[in-house]
This record gives C-alpha cells, sequence and structure tokens, in this order.
C-alpha cells in the first residue's frame, strides 16, 4: 500500500489528538515527528516524499518500554508491583493451644520481623517457619503489627475477641464439699467421675458432660445436681427409653429425695405442682414448653443433647427457653457433634448464649461458611484446633474408657467381606446396583447425593440378606452370646427367623418396643444364659441400654453417622463388661457399602480433629 503525504499527515493528526484526549503529549515536537519518518516492508513510502539520509532514533534507554516514553508514573508503578513492593503480606493467627499462638506470614518481612523479635514470650521454629508467643503478649504483638500496617501493606487475620479474651482470664480451680452430696452416691462415685463433678462445679453448674458411652454420665450429673440441690426444682429430659434408668438410679443413690416428688410426665395433662424432680421426654419438653416455663426450674439436666443439633427445631427452642431461666443446665451426650461442627452451636448456646454470638459468627469461623445458590452453607469445617481448645477449656469434658479404665477389657474391631456373588440374586439387581452406584459417584449436590444413598442403601439391603444369615448361623454354632444391629426392617426380619428356624432364644429391639419391654428384653438377655442374641435397631437401640453379658457385635448394615455406631459398640463395652469384646462390620462388595465405609472415615476425622471422636 502507497499512502500519500496528505495521508500521513491526516494520521499524524489523528494520532495527536488520541494523545491530548488521553492526557499525553507527544516526546517529539511536530517538526522532529515529521522527519523521523523510517522505511517499512510492509507500507512502502510515496515516491513523492524524499528518504531521509538519516534515521532518527527516539531518545529512548535500551530495553525502556514504550509506555515509559509518555507515562513514568504508571510505569514506575506497575514494575513496583510485578517486584511485589506493594504486593499484600498476610498476617495469620493461629490458636495452638490454651497458653500459646502462632503467627505465619505469607512472605519475608524485615518490618515484622523486628516486631515480633520485640514481644518477650518470642520463639521461632526453624523446621516449620513460625513464630509462637504466649497469648498474655497478643494484645501487644497486634497493636504493634496495626501501627505498621498500612505503611507495609500488612492484611491481618486475627484471633477472635471472644478467644482472646476469654483465655486470659485466670482459671479457676476450687474446693468441692462432698459431704454436700447424700452418702449413697459419694461413696459410688469413681475417681475420674468425681474430677466430673468438679468441673461441673468450676463452671457454676454449666457445662456438657461428654464421656464415651458407658462411663456413667448419669451419676456426674446427679452429683452435680445435687450439689445444687437449693436451686431445685430439677428437670431431666431424656428419651423415653431411658425413664427406668433415672428412676431406678434416682431412687437408689439420691435417699434424700422422697419418691413421690420424683415424678414422670407422659401427658401435657400431668400434674407437675409439687414435683422436686421431673423426668420428660425430649419430644414432651417442646409440646409443654409453656407449662414448665410457669414451674420455674432451676436445675435442669438434658439428656442425648445432640438431639437438640438443629438452632431452629420447635425441641431446640423449647430447651433455650429453659436453659435461660435456669441457673445450672447439665448436657450429656457420648457423641456431641453426629458427623460435623455446626451441630455443637445450639448445645453449646444453652450453655452460655453470648460466647459465640450469632449463628454466623459461629459457622464463619469454624464452619468455613460458603454462600451458595441455595443459601448458607454451614457444613464445612475450619479452625477446628482453636475449637477443641475452647470446648475443652469452657464448656466440654470428655474422657474414653481408654483414658479412665486402665483395666477395661480391650475392643477390636473387624471387617468381615461377604461374598454376594455365591447368592442367588437376578441379574436385573446386579445391574441396578451399577446404576446407582455411578449415579452416586457422579452426583455433586449434597442432597441429591444424599438421596441417592438412601435408595442405594435400601436396595444394598435386599441384596445382603442371603450372606448375612449364613453369617448368624456361623454365630449361633459358637454357642457366644452376641448382638446383631441392622437398619432395615427386612434385615431385623431376616435374622429373626434364622433365630427362630433354629429354636434358639433371642431379644429384639426396634422402633416398636415400648419402655417397658426393653428394660423387660435387657433384663432377659443379661441375666438368662438361653438367651443368645439381641437383634437390635441402630437408629432405636443405639443407646440408654446395657447389654454387657454379650461379647461380640455384629453390624449387618452400616450407618452413615459415625457417632451413632460408636454409642451401639458400647452397648457391650462399658462398665460392667468382663470380656474382651469383638465388634464386627459385615460389608458387601459393589454394594452402598462401598460409599458409606469411605464417608464414614471422612466424618471420623473431622470429629477427631474437633476431639469428639475415641
Amino acid at each position: 500500500m502507497i499512502c500519500s503525504r496528505a495521508e500521513i499527515e491526516k494520521k499524524r493528526q489523528e494520532a495527536l489528538e488520541k494523545l491530548a484526549k488521553k492526557g499525553l503529549s507527544p516526546i517529539k515536537s511536530d517538526s522532529k515527528i515529521r522527519n523521523s519518518v523510517t522505511n517499512c516492508a510492509n507500507f512502502p513510502i510515496s515516491p513523492n516524499i524524499k528518504t531521509p539520509s538519516k534515521v532518527i532514533i527516539h531518545n529512548q534507554k535500551p530495553y525502556e518500554r514504550s509506555s515509559e516514553r509518555f507515562n513514568g508514573n504508571k510505569v514506575a508503578k506497575g514494575i513496583s508491583e510485578f517486584y511485589g513492593a506493594n504486593k499484600v503480606n498476610s498476617l495469620t493467627f493461629s490458636l495452638i493451644s490454651s497458653e500459646k499462638f502462632s503467627v505465619n506470614m505469607s512472605s519475608y518481612s524485615n518490618a515484622v520481623i523486628d516486631v515480633f523479635k520485640q514481644i518477650p514470650s518470642k520463639n521461632y521454629d526453624s523446621n516449620s517457619r513460625s513464630w509462637f508467643f504466649h497469648i498474655k503478649d497478643y494484645n501487644l504483638i497486634f497493636s504493634k503489627l496495626t501501627l505498621i500496617k498500612s505503611q507495609y501493606n500488612l492484611k491481618i487475620e486475627k484471633l477472635p475477641t471472644f478467644v482472646v479474651s476469654f483465655l486470659q482470664k485466670p482459671t479457676k480451680n476450687c474446693d468441692i464439699d462432698i459431704n454436700r452430696l447424700d452418702t449413697e452416691l459419694s461413696q459410688t462415685l469413681l475417681p475420674f467421675q468425681l474430677e466430673g463433678l468438679r468441673f461441673g462445679i468450676e463452671r457454676n453448674g454449666r457445662c456438657l458432660i461428654a464421656d464415651d458411652m458407658g462411663l456413667g454420665k448419669t451419676f456426674q450429673a446427679l452429683a452435680i445436681m445435687n450439689y445444687y440441690a437449693d436451686d431445685w426444682p430439677l428437670l431431666i429430659v431424656t428419651t423415653a427409653s431411658m425413664k427406668h434408668v433415672w428412676e431406678e438410679t434416682i431412687t437408689k443413690y439420691l435417699t434424700s429425695v422422697p419418691i413421690l416428688q420424683v415424678q414422670y410426665m407422659t401427658a401435657s395433662k400431668d400434674y407437675i405442682g409439687d414435683a422436686k424432680i421431673l423426668i420428660i421426654s425430649h419430644d414432651l419438653m417442646s409440646r409443654c414448653c409453656d407449662k414448665l416455663l410457669e414451674r420455674n426450674f432451676g436445675c435442669i439436666i438434658i439428656d442425648e443433647s445432640h438431639t437438640l443439633k438443629n438452632f431452629k427445631a420447635k425441641i431446640t427452642q423449647a430447651a433455650t427457653k429453659l436453659a435461660k431461666r435456669a441457673k445450672r443446665i447439665v448436657l450429656l451426650s457420648g457423641t456431641p457433634a453426629l458427623s460435623r461442627p455446626s451441630e455443637l452451636y445450639s448445645q453449646l448456646s444453652l450453655i452460655d448464649d453470648n460466647f459465640f454470638g450469632s449463628f454466623i459468627e459461629y459457622a464463619t469461623r469454624y464452619c468455613n461458611l460458603q454462600k451458595t445458590h441455595f443459601g448458607l452453607d454451614s457444613s464445612g469445617k475450619s479452625n477446628l484446633q482453636e475449637l477443641d481448645i475452647i470446648l475443652t477449656r469452657k464448656f466440654m469434658i470428655r474422657r474414653t474408657k481408654e483414658d479412665v479404665m486402665k483395666c477395661m477389657p480391650k475392643k477390636t474391631q473387624e471387617i468381615i467381606r461377604l461374598d454376594v456373588k455365591l447368592q442367588n440374586f437376578s441379574e436385573t439387581e446386579r445391574k441396578s446396583l451399577e446404576v446407582l452406584a455411578n449415579r452416586y459417584a457422579a452426583t455433586e449436590k449434597s442432597k441429591d447425593k444424599h438421596s441417592l444413598l438412601l435408595t442405594f442403601f435400601s436396595e444394598t439391603a435386599k441384596i445382603k440378606i442371603p450372606s448375612v444369615c449364613s453369617y448368624i448361623l456361623s454365630m449361633l454354632e459358637k454357642n457366644i452370646k452376641f448382638l446383631v444391629f441392622a437398619h432395615h426392617l427386612i434385615v431385623l426380619n431376616a435374622v429373626e427367623d434364622v433365630l427362630k428356624s433354629k429354636n434358639r432364644k433371642y431379644i429384639r429391639i426396634d422402633g416398636s418396643t415400648t419402655g417397658d419391654q426393653r428394660k423387660y428384653f435387657v433384663d432377659k438377655f443379661q441375666t438368662d444364659d438361653n438367651y443368645i442374641c439381641a437383634i437390635l435397631s441402630i437408629t432405636a437401640a443405639n443407646a440408654g441400654i446395657t447389654l454387657t453379658a454379650a461379647q461380640i457385635v455384629v453390624f449387618a448394615e452400616l450407618h452413615w453417622n459415625p457417632s451413632i455406631l460408636s454409642q451401639a459398640e458400647a452397648r457391650a463395652h462399658r462398665i460392667g463388661q468382663e470380656n474382651p469384646v469383638i465388634i464386627q462390620y459385615l460389608l458387601a462388595h459393589g454394594t452402598a457399602d462401598d460409599s458409606i465405609w469411605p464417608l464414614l472415615q471422612s466424618k471420623q476425622d473431622i470429629l477427631n480433629e474437633v476431639g469428639l471422636y475415641g
């Protein structure tokens, strides 16, 4: 293409106008630009234009960017950003114990290091490249870093104020007067149970006892409330199946309380005006909340408190109203959180409703709260080490059987692989399982995934029945008492049919079993050697019963909550057990077991981080 002198002049004017609009001025004068035209192979110059004998080059330094000729400030800023002069340096505070915290830097900074070196309790770990400080110096280091924050472009992720202020308070140690307890109760308490009593007294009768199943949480709760008998009446909220356990324990060990002043509420119309101790179910508590509020219970024990995991549920709202009026409240649960940290909030709020603030604040810090298309998602986890420290220091005492019962018989867990291929089921059933497995693996939405898992789980029950029954037959040959846990009725019925066919005595506890029947069945199994097996529903019989006569616990089916399984295991492995206990999980390849088992491991890892799984 050949350009005429007029066209070149027109383009030159357009370029000058563009520079003027951008607020930039050309480096050379108009005459110099005219004389700095060079030849270009792709754009030949018109013959009418004389080629200069010397090509004029702009006054430009070697390797200088073209943009530098127009705006030196902009370029300087770009270079400084590229080389990190204005790069944000994130400082993350993390709690590592009740007395120490660490500060980690995203990038090195001499100014920050100089601040660290001024702190009296400083300690540097060369392996992890982390700085550690005592919690008493938190305010000092934070204030010093705040002074240089803007100058060195620091982003400080500090510890929550409620955590720091709590940990900086001196710990409270008090002497307890054991003579304030009823003699029968005080003489029954084991050393670790006395420690649980002390823990509750040091927290003014507001705490969570989360000891492993079978370690006598009932005795510890009654001891704490017996210590504060002046603040009664006492309300005990429990499951319907535990009514007899509480009644028997109170009658036997709290001899100072007249039997007529211990009542169990069975209907909303029941008169409770004279009750010194009232026992009520969780469901009835939510339905009779106003009536209970009128009674002004000064002390409350809530058994199996994990049932209050949903702070929006009516039962939780009723418990919250009662807890605000009570001076003392003790929560009992061997599994406070069944699978995630969010389930703890409502229980901890019953003990101290001001500590964490709102659920949003709690979930943001400890549940990795996320905004999704379906609303806020609080099913995650974050800062679990910090949460574990706060739980242990303020709210919760937890001991496992291994911690306190050194002479406790050993518990062994085994996985038994069932060979379902040897059983006679149709090819259609096989393909159905494969389709469900593939759909479950491909689904990402948690709601849809859980729905598919339930369907997959139900189909698995049908497939496993022949293999499970075959295994139960082999167990009968050993002539040792054992428990069989299952979830679906068809599996429970199939196991029962096997025992009937062999004329062996057994007990069965499921959702249709009444409280009186449960007690009768448990006593039969515990005292009569002819009863060889207990057929149990995982959801209906995982708590509230003691079956230490058994030495083997067989899980014919799984459950998606590891805490539920742990509770079920503890029916046999608890105080009173004299023999080693073997736990057997019957798993079948190619079924829902392949999906549920890894899910259990993942949930267990989360609970381990918060110190809620033995």
